[in-house]
């Protein structure tokens, strides 16, 4: 009797599917009676009929076959993605309207924002009830074009918030202390505004007023949470307190970062993640810059202590006692 094939999908190959394209790879072909008991290597396209011989199939490769499956599966996640987006226009509108005569309206303690644009606008929305402080977390993703509240009408948002009275306080990363559009925003903007720098800071975040608060709800920041519950609220200006105690002034007063011992203070914080076990791409993630430029900084820091390898970097890093000296 024939056991039924189980159904399963492309990243469960099952056992006899694993066995029986190994040997397709192996011998480069095999019959069709060999897949009686797998179908999925036709169904996934793994395996294919010659042309000349449609009994005889031959495997396509695995990098081949990986990266048509992943495209398959990119084109699944983009479709759900959109279908997201479509469910949270629907149901803001019905929610918006379905509010019920005779009761108060409250306002919900999270919202869901689909699209930049719709986030801009929510955020300048609350801006514009606004006139006590903004607090912004502002994390580099190793671009060079300029986040989002650089744009021409986030300035705009940003200097009638300050002409009411407002106060801006901005957090970002060291590496962009020199970076032109940075510099430019600051030097533009008049009021009570500062902007400071630490090695490496939270998440997307803005709290305006002490009232509501964005942060990301999606990897590409495409969406976002409104927050307006009060102890979430209160939880994201304590973290950014003690963030903003802890960072280097860089408007309006700069204070320049000093090396201490041929170690220059972006060295210092890549050594740190080095001693843990952080591969290069982490570290360049973690400190805002792109993998190339964190091997640079890795090169230079390894020829100053004279280390050959990186099992050596980690411990020329240990011994020299640079992440035990204060910055």
């Amino acid at each position: 009797m024939t056991v039924p094939h189980a159904v399963h999908g492309p990243e469960e190959l099952c056992t006899q599917g694993t066995r029986v394209y190994q040997r397709a790879l192996q011998e480069g072909h095999v019959t069709q009676q060999d897949i009686d008991a797998a179908p999925c290597l036709i169904d996934y396209g793994l395996l294919h009929p010659v042309l000349d011989d449609p009994s005889r199939l031959e495997p396509v490769s695995p990098v081949t076959a990986l990266h048509r499956l992943l495209r398959t599966s990119g084109q699944h996640i983009a479709g759900q993605r959109r279908r997201e987006a479509q469910l949270i226009d629907t149901f803001n509108t019905l929610i918006q309207a379905g509010t019920h005569p005779g009761t108060a309206e409250e306002t919900p303690t999270l919202r869901l924002l689909s699209g930049k644009e719709r986030i801009g606008q929510a955020i300048g929305e609350s801006m514009a009830c606004a006139s006590e402080q903004v607090l912004s977390v502002q994390p580099h993703d190793g671009l060079v074009k300029p986040p989002f509240h650089h744009h021409e009408a986030a300035m705009e948002r940003d200097q009638e918030f300050l002409d009411r009275g407002g106060r801006i306080r901005a957090l970002y990363q060291h590496t962009v202390r020199n970076a032109p559009y940075v510099l430019a925003r600051y030097e533009q903007l008049a009021g009570d505004v500062e902007a400071r720098t630490l090695d490496e800071i939270t998440e997307r975040l803005i709290v305006v007023d002490r009232t509501v608060a964005f942060i990301p709800a999606s990897a590409d920041r495409s969406l976002a949470l409104e927050v307006r519950h009060p102890a979430l609220i209160s939880h994201f200006v304590t973290v950014f307190d003690r963030l903003w105690r802890l960072a280097t002034p860089m408007h309006p007063k700069t204070v320049q970062r000093q090396s201490l011992g041929g170690i220059t203070p972006r060295q210092r914080a890549i050594a740190a993640l080095l001693i843990e076990g952080h591969t290069d791409t982490d570290i360049a993630d973690r400190l805002g810059m792109n993998v190339r430029t964190a091997r640079v900084h890795i090169a230079k820091l390894a020829a100053t202590l004279g280390s050959e390898s990186r099992a050596q970097l980690g411990y020329l890093i240990g011994q020299s006692g640079i992440l035990d000296q204060e910055p």
